[in-house]
Parts: structure tokens; C-alpha cells; sequence
């Protein structure tokens, strides 16, 4: 099933990782943005975690946007303060109308 181009609702930021040298020697992420774009953004499922000692949250995300071939699962979104980090990019049906990136989103 194709998704109808009005259930592009949300405008998200696009965003990619870029490591930068610090003085120490290592180096440190930052993020990039992109692009901005037109996305249907949809919960899928979630569940808690207990990390450094506390309970979190993780939620699986589908954020689903017009073709673009230089989407990768290294990359972001960004939708107000929340982050939507991409694990996987899907073609939808094949003929390169819309990318289904499947996000991850964590509290911290």
C-alpha cells in the first residue's frame, strides 16, 4: 500500500553525523542537518529498559518521507526535541516514490 502524499504532515530535519577532533586527542559527534522535509511520523511499539541504573524508554518510530537516495541508517531525525535515529530505509514499493525509515527513539 503507497502512502497518500497528504499524510506527509510533520516537518522534520533531516541530520547526519560529524566527528570532529578534540584536544584530547579522540573526537567527538555532532549533528549535521541536511534537509528539511515533509514526513509522516508513526509510533510502532515501545518499551522500557533499565539503563545506568535508571528506567528508560524506547520507542520504535516509522518515518516515512519522499524518495531520497542519500538516506542512510547512520543518520537522524529531528521532530521539535524529540530525535528519530534511522536503523533501517526501506524503498516502500519499489518504484521510488517514498522511503519507510524505521527509527528508534530513546528518553535519556
Amino acid at each position: 500500500m503507497t502512502t497518500p502524499i497528504g499524510a506527509l504532515r510533520h516537518r522534520v530535519a533531516l541530520e547526519r553525523p560529524v566527528r570532529a577532533a578534540d584536544d584530547s586527542g579522540g573526537a567527538a559527534e555532532t549533528w549535521e542537518p541536511v534537509a528539511e522535509l515533509w514526513a509522516a511520523v508513526m509510533s510502532r511499539s515501545g518499551k522500557e529498559a533499565v539503563l545506568a541504573d535508571r528506567v528508560a524508554g524506547e520507542r520504535r518510530v516509522e518515518v516515512t518521507i519522499r524518495y531520497r537516495d542519500d538516506v542512510t541508517p547512520a543518520m537522524r531525525f529531528r521532530l521539535g526535541e524529540r530525535c528519530f535515529h534511522v536503523r533501517a530505509v526501506l524503498d516502500e514499493d519499489g518504484r521510488r516514490r517514498f522511503l519507510k525509515c524505521q527509527c528508534e527513539e530513546r528518553d535519556l
